[in-house]
């Protein structure tokens, strides 16, 4: 199901700007795209705005917004004023936060009308969006696959038509897989370039807010206007002036693309292999220089992701206590509510992490596991350095090792977790990475990854542009 609001946010934007198209129009097309969605068992909201107007003023400079009169979805782990933000967990359900996210904020007052709240795996871990307490979203391409995850039900909502655009979030991958698996752009900015205030923390040095567009111009309106600095609310937002990331498709002439030879391993399925090299075909006929590179220490990326964000996890995670907010089980004194609380406000996936996490922090075991996990993260950083002060402008790689797999298929966590095998770098690297649609292996979209030094976000999407011109239609067959 693919049907709906198939036109570019920036043209519905000049269409309410220009007076040609009344404020409400492209909303109002959009809540008919969700209440098909819906109907059709896609699950890509967990909450939904039936007046998404009520609050908007197009007096109020809106039509001059760069986002005016555009629908939007964002995730349920992105703080907004007025709908829920669960984390897709029961110890949330129902609870509306009483600030609004930076990220939000902007694409408010961009004039954007937010339509709903999406699906995902609570509290963002997962990747296939099973993990959510409210039910799994599904693939649109095929009801009986995943979408991906844990930024599932947005992925869901570009591709099924709903809204051009809608936020993510990304710790080690969860815009860029699911975008792969969906058939839509995905990207994750640098760490720092867009303000983590009002992002539920999962794991905070990893965290970033990401976007989702059906094209890649959707993609960079999208992250123009959510980007800029924020130090008093995040004080991890970077202090730089971020450029312009919105362009055009055009020449690569001078640009020199790497392909990391451990990305592309003979154990990749031939068919993913196939459509790589053709969209490499595609950079290179657009004047790109095409050179092999090596990043040795990718083969320790998920070992050290598994144990850096499970560990943050569990820090982060001790403020659901039945105390403060959301979920309280009573229990015979105060332990017992924290453990009554949590065991039924948790489910399985994250309880594991919160687990694992605990232990690698553990006295007797920090040395051995989370400080030797950070020194490896180092060294993949360097691997990256090194590359980039090579003369390598971009990276491109899969964005996953396989199109979508079917619920259940994937019931080993092991092997759930090494389908984040080829995006868990650039989290871990603090690095702008992007995934573009670039064809079908058996009916279904796979995407093609590109990676760029730290805060060269508008070479990154220079190179995404020439990409989307040169496989055209072709991207998405």
């Amino acid at each position: 199901m693919t049907d709906g609001v198939l036109m570019s946010a920036g043209a519905m934007a000049a269409g309410v700007q220009s007076g040609t198209t009344p404020p409400g129009a492209y909303v109002d097309a959009a809540l008919s795209a969700l209440a098909r969605a819906e109907a059709s068992g896609l699950n890509a909201f967990v909450s939904t705005d039936p007046e998404p107007l009520g609050g908007w003023n197009p007096g109020a400079g809106a039509p001059d917004g760069a986002l005016a009169g555009v629908p939007v979805a964002i995730k349920d782990n992105i703080a907004t004023a007025k709908l829920t933000t669960s984390c897709g967990s029961r110890i949330l359900e129902g609870y509306v936060s009483p600030f609004e996210s930076t990220a939000a904020r902007k694409l408010r007052e961009a004039g954007s009308v937010l339509v709903g709240k999406t699906t995902m795996d609570e509290f963002a871990m997962g990747s296939s969006t099973e993990h959510s307490a409210f039910g799994p979203a599904r693939n649109p391409h095929d009801p009986s696959r995943v979408p991906g995850g844990s930024s599932g039900g947005s992925a869901v909502a570009v591709a099924a038509g709903v809204c051009p655009i809608a936020l993510g979030s990304e710790t080690g991958g969860s815009v860029r897989q699911p975008a792969a698996f969906c058939g839509v752009v995905g990207a994750k900015p640098t760490y720092g370039r867009v303000s983590r205030f009002g992002l539920v923390a999962f794991a905070s040095s990893l965290d970033t807010v990401g976007v989702f567009g059906r094209t890649v111009d959707d993609a960079a309106l999208a992250l123009d206007v959510i980007a800029g600095p924020d130090v008093a609310r995040d004080a991890t937002s970077a202090q730089r002036v971020a450029a312009a990331v919105r362009g055009r498709a055009g020449r690569l002439d001078g640009v020199v693309v790497g392909l990391p030879r451990e990305y592309f391993p003979s154990t990749l399925d031939a068919r993913i292999r196939e459509r790589c090299d053709r969209a490499v075909e595609g950079l290179r006929a657009r004047g790109a220089t095409i050179r092999e590179v090596s990043l040795p220490h990718t083969a320790f990326a998920v070992p050290t992701y598994y144990v850096i964000a499970p560990a943050e996890c569990s820090a982060n995670l001790a403020r659901f206590d039945g105390v403060r907010y959301g979920m309280r089980v009573h229990g015979d004194g105060l332990r017992a509510m924290y453990e009554a609380t949590r065991s039924r406000g948790f489910g399985a996936e994250v309880t594991r992490r919160i687990l694992l996490g605990t232990y690698v922090l553990s006295a007797g075991y920090y040395d051995a596991y989370y400080l030797k996990a950070l020194g490896v993260r180092e060294l993949i950083r360097a691997d990256f350095r090194a590359v980039f002060a090579a003369g390598v402008h971009a990276l491109f790689t899969p964005t996953t090792p396989t199109p979508a797999f079917r619920f259940g298929e994937l019931a080993d966590p092991y092997e759930m977790y090494l389908s984040d095998i080829f995006t868990v770098t650039a989290n871990l690297a603090e690095l702008p990475a992007m995934s573009v649609p670039i064809g079908r292996v058996g009916g279904l979209p796979i995407g093609g990854q590109i990676l760029a030094p730290k805060f060269d976000v508008v070479g990154m999407f220079r190179v995404a542009y020439a990409l989307e011109a040169e496989l055209g239609v072709e991207a998405h067959r």
